[in-house]
């Protein structure tokens, strides 16, 4: 069918039920004066929109035709506006376009006014469109609007290679035939994925050109263009599900209350603060029950927590483990508060976590089985990840070997760090942040036209109650990259308990968060900010060495349903089990597009490998290539796969719990004369190892915080170097624009720690009830 090049511009995705005029029209009228519904093309009655397209009746100019019809006649074209005669068909053209159909003869009813022809070279056969449907003829919506007899049409190609047999509608989940015909269709896109044409033809009619995609690898452009060669008509419309008014209310509610038996919070179980101890944490299996941080002892970056429900159900099925970082029935045995803001039980002093540092030395398999990130991935197998356990001949000296190992590849990267920061210059950027909405803030500054991550970038805050504050400090800084962080860590964009890969959201891929969460971590790195701490192995090799060299293992799968798959296949002790397995599995495996040929036991390994390629690489080609464009910001990326080992120090691992060492030897002791210098750091050392087994109220990170506005030593180190100072003066005071702590002179040491205690607990205390 010949087409003018206005014609292809206006009607290549032509919305599927274009606006009318006004009602209905006809092409004859009887002797009663009432329009008769024939269509003047096919002189049909039938009104099916999915078949023939929307049957119109315009009164005014006696004429009936269905949309589809006058879309594929040979002889006519689009000359006019949306606007004008039939969306665009002049009412001239389509009565000449009549008189010439009128003298063709259908090759299929015989019968007069076949209006559409086969465009292949020499075939001279014409027939009426829904007489093409019925003889499986493929009618072509793009382009020139191409009609094919069915002699002619072109037919999907299938490889010798390639299984034949049955296999279910990836859409209706009938049983399907693998062998290519008019009324099957195979997905361009994915091996062994079939589909029903009249299914695909619904959901193209329901999706809209916007939406409709590939069901199961959720291609777009190629499965489209396939869809369209072989007659699937896609409108150019928003999906029918996004044109209901409110359809999406209910899904933004999320659940918040506090279902600990002893609730701890004075506002009531439904009371929900982010970014305090207040706010409500929901399983992370069920997501349908909740705690505040402070009723179950969490730190506001942990989010394995499960409700009681879901524990028991995961310990039915062998993956639940007693070694939890966090168990609720202890929390909520002890009524703990340790890592909130609550004063300590004068019977059980809180301790700082580097109280536990002994403890741990003696007992490497605990501490590795209940944090994940105080251990190395570097020298591990893949398959060792979660559930590995160090051997109880591993010597404390072997121990205190890695954790020096770990503190080295962090000191190179401070300097790597430090080079990549003398990019910034003095000039500056203002983020303008809602301590409230962390996120939507900080992408707005983000995005904004003039943000230029070589310029220092200052931070203003606010909140609800229209109360701001400029600040360029670094403490400043290092609050917003740290909230930051912690949204990154549990937001939508990554998947998994403390180990995470990047996770599947269509809707971050259309928005492009990948690559600002990319482009965050990057800036917050080079900016003195934390560094996530939260990136999985394979992840990370991902991004250094690229995901075809990657092998991911069982423990990089977050979903519960797909890991008890992987293992039934995995832990099939015999063919007859295996061959089970799979027949229970036959639909995820399909959708996944990991069928193979079973014929020994031996099999199930490359079977695993496919699913678990499919599942953590595959899935999440697109988001990661964008992750790795952001973190090319200032140059990141490249160190990173300069200098992996370093950086996998602070991607893969949380920093290093403080200890009275690490302390001492970041701080550098200044005084007035030498006799105080040495009276002081008696004291000072002293202090610090009283905080470090727990006979505080403070910690040694409230120490860090109390100096420079963080509670962690970030990758980069700080600006300038933290020092102490021995001052005649009656307390203690943390200047935190020169990270500089001025400690008194005292006689006595008890003195000292009094003075040291009551400081900085009420100076912390009025911090967090003023801060945003």
């Amino acid at each position: 069918m010949q087409c003018t090049a206005e014609r292809v511009k206006k009607h290549v995705f032509l919305n599927f039920f274009p606006r009318q005029p006004e009602e209905l029209r006809m092409s004859k009228t009887n002797n009663f004066g009432i329009p008769s519904p024939f269509c003047v093309l096919c002189g049909r009655t039938d009104d099916c929109p999915e078949k023939y397209g929307e049957k119109k009746t315009y009164v005014e100019h006696n004429l009936t035709v269905h949309y589809y019809c006058l879309l594929m006649s040979s002889g006519i074209w689009q000359r006019g506006e949306e606007d004008e005669g039939v969306d665009g068909f002049l009412i001239t053209d389509i009565r000449k376009e009549v008189n010439r159909a009128a003298k063709l003869t259908c090759n299929i009813c015989k019968k007069k006014g076949a209006s559409i022809g086969c465009v292949a070279p020499k075939c001279k056969r014409s027939y009426h469109f829904p007489c093409g449907i019925q003889k499986e003829c493929i009618f072509q919506f793009m382009e020139d609007f191409r009609s094919y007899c069915w002699e002619h049409k072109p037919v999907q190609k299938i490889s010798d290679e390639e299984s034949r047999g049955t296999s279910q509608c990836t859409i209706c989940l009938d049983l399907v035939e693998q062998v290519p015909m008019y009324t099957v269709l195979k997905s361009p896109c994915c091996k062994n994925a079939w589909f029903h044409r009249e299914c695909l033809q619904y959901q193209a009619l329901s999706a809209g050109i916007y939406f409709f995609r590939c069901t199961v690898c959720n291609n777009k452009d190629k499965f489209q263009k396939e869809m369209l060669r072989m007659g699937i008509h896609i409108p150019e419309k928003d999906a029918s599900w996004e044109l209901e008014e409110n359809a999406y209310q209910d899904l933004l509610q999320c659940y918040q209350r506090c279902d600990i038996r002893r609730c701890r919070c004075k506002k009531g179980r439904d009371y929900n603060e982010p970014d305090s101890k207040w706010e409500i944490k929901r399983c992370q299996y069920c997501g349908s029950r909740g705690t505040h941080l402070a009723c179950s002892s969490m730190k506001s970056w942990e989010q394995n927590w499960e409700c009681t429900e879901c524990r028991s159900i995961l310990a039915k099925s062998g993956n639940y483990s007693k070694q939890k970082k966090r168990s609720l029935a202890t929390s909520e045995k002890t009524g703990g508060t340790t890592c909130l803001l609550e004063e300590p039980s004068p019977k059980c002093p809180r301790q700082s976590p580097g109280s536990q540092r002994n403890f741990l030395l003696q007992s490497p398999k605990i501490m590795c089985q209940n944090n994940l990130s105080a251990c190395s991935h570097l020298e591990l197998p893949a398959s060792n990840r979660v559930m590995m356990s160090l051997s109880p001949l591993m010597s404390n000296r072997n121990w205190s070997l890695r954790k020096k190992h770990l503190r080295q590849q962090r000191r190179e990267v401070s300097n790597i760090l430090k080079e990549l920061k003398l990019q910034v210059n003095t000039k500056t950027t203002r983020l303008n942040i809602n301590a409230e909405n962390i996120w939507n803030s900080a992408l707005k500054g983000f995005k904004q036209r003039n943000f230029n991550p070589m310029k220092t970038i200052e931070i203003k805050f606010t909140n609800g109650k229209n109360r701001s504050k400029t600040d360029a400090s670094a403490p400043s800084k290092h609050r917003f990259f740290q909230l930051l962080m912690h949204h990154l860590q549990n937001s939508s964009l990554f998947e998994g308990s403390s180990a995470k890969n990047l996770a599947l959201d269509f809707q971050a891929v259309e928005e492009n968060l990948y690559f600002e969460a990319g482009k965050m971590i990057a800036v917050s790195l080079v900016h003195g900010g934390p560094s996530p701490g939260f990136f999985s192995k394979t992840l990370f090799d991902c991004l250094v060495y690229g995901p075809e060299k990657v092998k991911p293992a069982l423990e990089d799968v977050a979903d519960v349903d797909v890991a008890q798959t992987i293992k039934m296949i995995k832990y099939a002790d015999s063919l007859a089990e295996l061959q089970s397995t799979i027949h229970d599995c036959y639909e995820f495996l399909a959708a996944a597009g990991c069928l193979r040929p079973i014929t020994s036991l031996c099999d199930k390994k490359m079977l695993v490998n496919d699913i678990l390629i499919h599942h953590v690489i595959k899935r999440i080609i697109s988001p990661l290539e964008s992750f790795r464009q952001g973190l090319k910001t200032l140059g990141v990326l490249e160190k990173m796969q300069m200098h992996p080992e370093a950086f996998s120090s602070i991607l893969c691992h949380k920093p290093e719990r403080l200890s009275a060492e690490t302390i001492c030897d970041l701080f550098k002791i200044h005084s007035s004369s030498d006799v105080d210098k040495v009276q002081g750091a008696d004291f000072w050392m002293g202090y610090l190892q009283d905080v470090e087994s727990g006979e505080s109220v403070v910690t040694l990170e409230d120490i860090l915080f109390f100096v420079t506005g963080s509670y962690s030593v970030p990758p980069i180190g700080f600006d300038p170097e933290p020092t102490v100072k021995f001052l005649h003066r009656r307390y203690p005071i943390g200047n935190r624009f020169l990270n500089c702590l001025e400690l008194p002179i005292t006689t006595t040491y008890e003195q000292f720690k009094n003075k040291m205690d009551l400081t900085i607990r009420n100076t912390l205390t009025v911090e967090r009830e003023f801060s945003f």
